[in-house]
């Protein structure tokens, strides 16, 4: 059953996180949802810890939380309570997972004092059921491995068998995707029962490495909306510093993919300093904080919570990740927010409605290439290709490349691709070094083509089918839209460059040996070619069958890569309201769309300040600077902008 509530229209809301814990005072608490009515944040997240009103003697005491529930009350303030069944008191992150039967019974008992109770208040909101789902590992609970049996003896024996060879059937890969998707559901039904048609929101995290757990379509048929955290500090270990603006735009395509019609919220973002807490040790600048929430913003997200307002005082983060210093002023990152605050809201009929503007270039992921990888890892001498992360790690490069061109590129799990349409033409697809494509997907990414599209793969694609069977020696699926069989995979030690249409791109971890069938060779020649171009039906497909991308990313090189691309997918054909002159290397730009009114968001991460123009499909249009937290300027399709600088151009 659908218990989603589909609000006629999700406003935009700002806030951060109120962390409640005994020893406060009544005092405290109401100074700080001042200082978010102050700041205009209407909206907090509270963890409702049963450990802290569920007493020893089975009564509950209320007291603590209610002080918080009746200063947003006081304030104005609209409170997700995140549910927090009892667990130690060096979690983190909170129950991720029943452990058995007597547990889950427990968790239903919480959830049904708890909500019973907080939902008599005007500023309860809505509910988060679980904080950051996903372990990262298979959950080896009781509950988990008895369900695990039930689940097991349910499967149908499926249709494709990778030919009768032998193989992995990743059922516990499987299986943790849709006991995610069950607890969540089971959370959801037990909400409901006492706060019938409430929302649910639920914010994942380590987006990154994480992701294979998410069933993101599944979970829109009772989530109201889909979050995620976001925290430099835990979260993106794939990116140095200088690119936490990149992992936090990569991280919001993935999530608002994932949303589908339904709208997406950045639950956490991170708002201070952490010392101990974290996998690395730091404290986000103003200008981070600005260039992530408007990257947020730019994005479609209905609004972001930072984690957190004030510090806590006990626990592994005492004293840490608050946007109040410890006299409870602000600091200068929440006068950073405040002033993006009053900007969208001094704009609010723009941005309220607002969607991205899509340049119908798509990066897809599977989660089996991700699981693939992850089951292969042997150890040994380290590679970047074949680590684990090395398929995340090359779509990213992607993401990167096209970013600094100043085009918007969606990034898709392969399900959340919609491949009805009778057209593509103008629509693209790349497959970076995903080394598993699901069968079921290789008629519909034939007839993509087919039917106009235009598809780019590289490295190891299709390597391998869903059971990490060889592909190579079933005939490959994709010879008859690649226009091509591939002889063998060479490893190679040092990065090398391959010529294609006279470009030369990296080569890294391997090149592949390609047999043209129809396809024309575009690196080497038909007799041992290195990269192909075919046209079938009414479109394109590229196959590079080496680390490309990659290569581009450990080169912190992107402009050749940029060069093919600009030709394979023609980026001016895609008829974009806004571009790059020509691709800046640590810049990237998001545009909003309402009726004809754009706005685009451009941010500066390289280390000097930046004098570039925009191809612009209407030249008429004269800029507005809305926001500029450097002094940039804008004049024509002129932009100057500082290095670290976030600028917000309304189009006239």
């Amino acid at each position: 059953m659908s218990y989603t509530t589909k609000q006629e229209a999700t406003p935009i809301l700002f806030g951060a996180e109120v962390f409640i814990e005994p020893g406060q005072t009544t005092e405290e608490i109401d100074l700080w949802f001042r200082r978010l009515s102050e700041a205009g944040m209407l909206v907090t997240r509270i963890r409702l810890f049963e450990t802290y009103m569920h007493q020893a003697d089975g009564e509950w005491d209320y007291t603590l939380f209610d002080e918080a529930y009746k200063a947003a009350d006081k304030y104005g303030i609209k409170v997700y309570g995140n549910l927090f069944p009892r667990t130690a008191f060096t979690d983190l992150g909170g129950l991720k997972f029943p452990k058995d039967a007597e547990h889950l019974a427990s968790i239903a008992n919480y959830i049904e004092n708890v909500v019973c109770h907080f939902k008599e208040f005007k500023s309860c909101y809505g509910w988060v059921p679980v904080n950051e789902p996903g372990v990262g590992s298979f959950p080896k609970e009781q509950f988990a491995t008895e369900k695990y049996k039930e689940w097991r003896e349910a499967q149908k024996q499926t249709e494709y068998n990778s030919g009768g060879y032998d193989r992995f059937d990743f059922a516990d890969e499987r299986f943790h995707l849709y006991y995610n998707t069950w607890f969540l559901q089971w959370l959801t039904d037990e909400i409901h029962k006492h706060n019938p048609g409430s929302i649910i929101h639920v914010n994942n995290h380590a987006i990154f490495k994480n992701v294979a757990e998410y069933d993101f379509p599944s979970w829109r048929d009772f989530l109201t909306s889909l979050g995620g955290s976001a925290h430099a500090s835990w979260h993106f270990d794939y990116f140095p510093r200088q690119k936490y603006a990149l992992a936090v735009n990569a991280n919001c395509e993935i999530i608002r993919s994932g949303a589908g019609d339904i709208p997406w919220f950045m639950t956490e973002l991170q708002g201070g300093n952490n010392t101990y807490s974290g996998f690395l040790a730091l404290c986000p600048t103003r200008y981070e904080i600005a260039q992530w929430l408007w990257t947020a913003i730019g994005s479609e997200s209905r609004g972001a919570i930072f984690w957190c307002l004030n510090p806590r005082s006990s626990g592994i983060e005492a004293g840490e990740w608050a946007m109040l210093n410890y006299h409870n002023e602000p600091s200068d990152r929440f006068v950073a927010t405040q002033e993006i605050i009053n900007t969208v809201n001094s704009n609010h009929g723009f941005f309220e409605d607002a969607k991205e503007v899509e340049s119908g270039i798509n990066i897809l992921y599977t989660r089996e290439s991700l699981w693939i990888e992850k089951t292969l890892q042997m150890g040994g001498k380290s590679y970047e290709g074949r680590d684990e992360g090395g398929v995340m790690k090359s779509a990213i490069a992607y993401f990167e490349a096209l970013s600094e061109a100043g085009v918007q590129a969606n990034f898709k799990e392969i399900s959340e691709f919609d491949f009805d349409k009778e057209n593509f033409e103008g629509i693209g697809i790349i497959l970076a070094h995903q080394i598993s494509i699901p069968s079921k997907y290789w008629p519909l990414l034939t007839k993509f083509v087919e039917k106009g599209g235009r598809l780019i793969a590289d490295g190891l694609t299709n390597y391998y089918d869903e059971n990490a069977v060889a592909t190579t020696r079933l005939g490959f699926p994709l010879r008859d839209v690649f226009g091509a069989d591939v002889l063998e995979y060479k490893a190679i030690d040092d990065l090398q460059e391959i010529e294609v249409s006279d470009i030369a791109l990296p080569a890294f971890q391997w090149t592949g040996i390609l047999k043209p069938t129809t396809a024309k060779a575009v690196a080497g020649d038909n007799n041992e070619a290195n990269a192909t171009v075919n046209r079938y039906g009414k479109g394109f497909a590229w196959w590079i069958p080496t680390l490309t991308g990659l290569g581009s990313r450990v080169l912190n090189d992107y402009s050749r890569l940029n060069n093919f691309l600009q030709q394979a997918l023609d980026y001016e054909s895609l008829n974009p309201p806004f571009i790059f002159s020509q691709p800046q290397p640590g810049l990237m730009m998001k545009v909003l769309l309402n009726n004809s009114e754009h706005v685009t968001i451009i941010i500066n991460k390289s280390e000097t300040r930046c004098e570039l123009s925009l191809i612009m499909k209407n030249t008429n249009l004269q800029p507005m600077v809305i926001f500029a937290n450097c002094g940039g300027k804008a004049g024509g399709n002129h932009i100057s902008i500082e290095a670290e600088e976030t600028m917000v151009i309304k189009w006239i």
